[in-house]
């Protein structure tokens, strides 16, 4: 870890960017990270996977992939190289954003196709980032925080799911998993409210290993995989190679664009969050390089597009603790995962109940910083229009996606189902060609001008 870049050597506290805790604090730190993103990065090639009717064996190596890709491009996003990496506490990780469209170009042009659109992507949004001072001006915090709110609002479905046992799980909604979810949430509260220190800081982490220590009592914990899970693997790049056709590419770069914005105000979030001030222009422009060039690298090891996690901003607002070196102590767990298939079988067994616990709270965190960026702004009837439209049709239109069916199959597949685009391409146009307030005030005052010289 001496190696690690610190640009402020002054800093020695835990809560600063360069802040290096003693390694007794910054493994459980670490670990907590982890633990919070681990379920999300490994769902996404399950679902895809799944779809695309690929075998157990693909799925594994598949998994071991994306563990693997994370793992690297944290350390790129938590360490600047150049204009590349944000240099704050993000954790990266396989997208959401990008399963249906990946599904839909995998049934027509197989793994590959999405491989190779996931590659091009990656470069267009990279140069998007190295634009994206002169671009800014389109993301105020109006923008960024409608869109953090509404990926915070849209994924907490998705936490209560887990927190339920899982979609599609047997005994979702169990007595059984509710208790667990319970106690995983009690626990955290209890930790970072009543305990200082270490302990505070670890409260998600404590409270994760209380809930699957009580599952593994419970008998909700199988752990075949885990016997049969290799100790050694290295994951081959371009196993399924590439091919790169037009049309994925296209639906891919509007996705690029979202997760511009998506990355913008998770890096805004994580500034807001955990140190009371904006982002600068470097570390939003490094952010998004980072993001785009990330997914490249995703691709060429059989990964799918990356991007910053959500609920690691959670995380970060949660303690506070901003610490770079943190963050990258948990990129390390998630390399030995993707190297230590066994190592990464021992989390992808825990309870998801036991996640929906710690999930739920992180992802509500989300949606309050997004909260305290919209409030940065004046909340003037302009403004509140703008979070009104992009969050009624954003989160309406994710939650019905039945609603556009009869659109084109291309424009449907990008937008339904995924509050977050709707709701960034309204915010983000809204913003554009909605006037001002002092604009309609200037305007109001001619026409009033006009009118007393025309004696009405």
């Amino acid at each position: 870890m001496s190696d690690i870049q610190n640009n402020n050597p002054n800093a020695t506290s835990k809560y600063d960017v360069d802040g290096k805790p003693p390694l007794k604090e910054a493994v459980p730190l670490g670990l907590q990270h982890v633990l919070a993103m681990f379920a999300g990065n490994v769902t996404v090639p399950l679902i895809i996977a799944g779809a695309l009717g690929l075998t157990v064996g693909e799925k594994t190596f598949l998994i071991q992939c994306a563990m693997f890709v994370a793992g690297i491009t944290t350390l790129i996003q938590t360490n600047r190289i150049g204009p590349v990496g944000a240099n704050l506490p993000i954790v990266m990780g396989t997208s959401f954003g990008f399963v249906p469209t990946s599904i839909a170009i995998g049934k027509q042009f197989g793994l590959s196709g999405i491989l190779g659109a996931a590659f091009v992507g990656g470069f267009f949004e990279a140069i998007l980032g190295y634009f994206l001072k002169p671009l800014r001006k389109f993301f105020p915090p109006i923008v960024t925080g409608t869109v953090l709110l509404t990926i915070g609002l849209s994924l907490l479905p998705t936490g209560i799911k887990y927190f339920a046992g899982g979609a599609g799980a047997s005994d979702f909604g169990s007595l059984q998993n509710l208790a667990l979810g319970s106690l995983v949430l009690v626990t955290i509260i209890f930790f970072n409210q009543y305990f200082q220190g270490i302990l505070r800081m670890a409260a998600i982490l404590i409270g994760i290993t209380v809930g699957y220590v009580a599952a593994i009592f419970m008998g909700k914990v199988d752990f075949t995989s885990v016997m049969d899970a290799a100790w050694f693997s290295i994951p081959t790049p371009m196993a399924y190679g590439m091919t790169f056709h037009g049309p994925a590419i296209i639906a891919m770069f509007i996705l690029y664009v979202v997760t511009t914005v998506e990355t913008v105000g998770d890096i805004s979030g994580i500034t807001v969050g955990g140190a009371g001030r904006e982002a600068t222009d470097r570390e939003l422009s490094g952010g998004v390089i980072a993001d785009g060039l990330a997914s490249s690298f995703a691709a060429l090891f059989n990964a799918f597009p990356n991007t910053s996690f959500s609920q690691n901003v959670g995380i970060v607002s949660l303690t506070g603790i901003m610490s770079r070196y943190v963050v990258s102590v948990g990129a390390f767990f998630l390399i030995l995962a993707g190297l230590i298939p066994k190592l990464g079988a021992v989390l992808a067994v825990m309870p998801q109940s036991v996640l929906g616990g710690a999930a739920v709270v992180m992802f509500a965190m989300i949606a309050t910083s997004g909260i305290v960026l919209v409030t940065k702004d004046e909340l003037n009837q302009r403004n509140l229009l703008i979070v009104a439209v992009a969050l009624g049709l954003g989160l309406g239109l994710g939650s019905v996606p039945e609603a556009l069916q009869y659109l084109p199959e291309s424009v449907n597949l990008i937008f339904s189902g995924s509050g977050m685009v709707v709701s960034c391409m309204i915010a983000l146009v809204l913003n554009i060609i909605l006037p001002k307030e002092e604009q309609r005030v200037v305007k109001n005052s001619e026409a009033i001008s006009k009118a007393e010289a025309a004696g009405i």
